[in-house]
């Protein structure tokens, strides 16, 4: 392991402990010509590479590079090496911590069982379909909010692909498509 200062060793320590091994920030009261320095000798080493900085994600900034871009500092493999860390090591850690930020996935929903709802749904997959009037019947419910039922919690809530066809004699006639 080669020697680093104390300078050297915060800031790729404190590296490999950020996402994405951003060297930015550099510790505390290491400004202007000394930073300059130390960052530059650690580039020159390999120990630090510049590269751009992703304004978005709100990386610090390094250096501006005078076109209205900006670059800033990660650690390189060599130096995550230099700090006795594999690079394996970081980069499995910086997957976990990426995967546990993730906030689970929504859980598909439901249609609930022995509801109107559950009573469209089984009306709707009969061959022949239902038309809202039969809805109506069947729920007790005035035409609009059988309506609403197809196109809101059936449709656009529960995903379900709802079909609907005009058929001479009965009107318009919606389906369940079992897809």
């Amino acid at each position: 392991m080669p020697k680093l200062t104390d300078t050297q060793s915060l800031i790729l320590s404190a590296a490999s402990q950020r996402p994405d091994n951003l060297a930015m920030p550099l510790p505390k009261g290491l400004h202007g010509a000394a930073a300059k320095k130390v960052v530059t000798m650690m580039i020159g080493r390999g120990w630090l590479e510049e590269v751009d900085a992703n304004l978005r994600k709100g990386e610090p900034l390094w250096r501006e590079t005078g076109d209205g871009h900006g670059t800033t500092l990660v650690v390189t493999d060599a130096g995550l090496l230099a700090i006795g860390i594999e690079p394996a090591v970081v980069k499995t850690m910086a997957a976990i911590r990426t995967h546990a930020a993730q906030p689970p996935a929504p859980k598909p929903p439901t249609p609930r069982t022995g509801t109107k709802q559950a009573q469209i749904i089984t009306l709707l997959q009969r061959p022949e379909g239902a038309t809202i009037a039969e809805i109506v019947v069947a729920t007790g419910w005035q035409a609009h909010s059988a309506r609403g039922m197809i196109s809101g919690a059936l449709k656009k809530k529960l995903g379900l692909p709802v079909t609907s066809e005009k058929v001479d004699g009965r009107g318009t006639v919606h389906r369940l498509n079992a897809s």
